[in-house]
């Protein structure tokens, strides 16, 4: 194979993975009339078209799907090679890809970062903030962050944070107006503010839990929000009652500005978590990072 045939078939991977040629061009370095250009030249040189394309989005067609089948197997023996070779450097280099929520990065994994990067200048790191959880593997993330509890068991998961809680807040004059919900079945008389899932599109219940009795509340309200950053400043207008981590609230709460509710049904949990496929042979970037990121406390 020649080596202009093998990035042509990376070219197509990436339009592939992305959908879309402006996207693919970003992720790849290059314009996106020259990934247009090298697509059409491949599917001439076989003879086939390999991709649909809309005015909306890029989608392989049945030929495509099937070459992708074979080379995304064939692509990933590749990198992990090169990774293999890579460790023999003197220093540890590669490119680490994690899919985390935003309270996550800004909580537990940034503050480990920043130290870390330092000392390994040639790892990079890339972080995709997404609330939701992620297929790791269809996305090619080489791990995830969430809350452990929510981890599929065929994943490795390792500890990066301390025990945490959710709890519903809501602003003193919110609390004023319509008073304190007494158990979790009041909230259906509030205006309560939602959390999208970007990922997967749903709406997160609320889960509390009191005396071993654990429960699943479908609140309402006029708002739903994709992002904590919202959802958070809706609650300090006023807007209605949110759900969030404690830590997250915790300044707003110790300065008044927010008050906590429903403190006995909102009890610890396990906190967040690094995931990744157990099949996958990290490279050693990605381990020194995990043992970088391992939660030592109690």
């Amino acid at each position: 194979m020649h080596r202009e045939h093998l990035a042509d078939l990376t070219a197509l991977i990436a339009v592939a993975d992305e959908g879309s040629f402006t996207r693919a061009a970003a992720k790849l370095g290059s314009s996106q009339s020259a990934l247009s250009h090298t697509i059409r030249r491949l599917e001439a040189r076989l003879g086939v078209r390999l991709l649909s394309r809309t005015t909306r989005a890029v989608s392989p067609t049945e030929a495509g799907e099937r070459l992708l089948a074979t080379l995304r197997p064939a692509m990933d023996e590749i990198t992990m090679g090169l990774a293999t070779v890579s460790e023999m450097r003197d220093k540890p280099a590669g490119t680490v890809r994690l899919t985390v929520s935003e309270h996550a990065a800004n909580s537990v994994v940034w503050p480990v970062l920043r130290k870390f990067l330092p000392l390994y200048p040639d790892i990079n790191v890339e972080l995709n903030i997404d609330p939701g959880f992620v297929d790791i593997v269809a996305e090619r993330f080489d791990a995830g962050v969430r809350l452990g509890e929510s981890i599929a068991r065929d994943m490795i998961a390792v500890r990066i944070g301390p025990r945490a809680r959710l709890v519903p807040v809501a602003s003193p004059e919110y609390v004023a107006r319509h008073g304190m919900p007494e158990t979790p079945h009041d909230l259906a008389a509030h205006q309560c503010i939602n959390l999208r899932f970007r990922s997967r599109g749903n709406i997160y219940a609320w889960e509390f839990e009191k005396d071993g009795r654990e429960l699943t509340v479908r609140v309402d309200g006029q708002l739903t929000f994709d992002s904590m950053a919202m959802i958070l400043r809706a609650a300090l207008d006023g807007a209605g009652i949110a759900m969030m981590m404690d830590t997250y609230a915790r300044d707003h709460i110790e300065a008044g500005r927010l008050v906590p509710l429903l403190d006995d049904w909102c009890q610890p949990f396990s906190g967040y978590h690094l995931y990744y496929p157990s099949r996958r042979q990290p490279s050693a970037a990605f381990r020194l990072l995990v043992d970088a990121l391992r939660y030592r406390g109690d």
